[in-house]
């Protein structure tokens, strides 16, 4: 089964069944080793830097992320 699949199937369950499942899921990332989280935030910055080559990602200048930080803050 593909993840398109089980995707298919699941959003096919009540409202109440998905947010059960939802909990479930996030609950299993609580129980990651070190490594498998360390390896999760390698394969997320090889993506990231790799959409920045390519030009798909949206760049945010550092002084304007830390503006609206400080404006969400207040």
């Amino acid at each position: 089964m593909t993840i398109s699949e089980l995707k298919s199937m699941v959003l096919g369950l009540s409202p109440e069944e998905r947010a059960e499942l939802a909990s479930d899921l996030l609950l299993s990332l609580d129980n990651l080793s070190e490594q498998e989280i360390e390896h999760l935030w390698l394969e997320e910055a090889s993506r990231r830097d790799a959409e920045i080559d390519a030009g798909t990602a949206k760049l945010i200048p550092g002084d304007q992320v830390f503006a609206q930080a400080r404006t969400r803050l207040k």
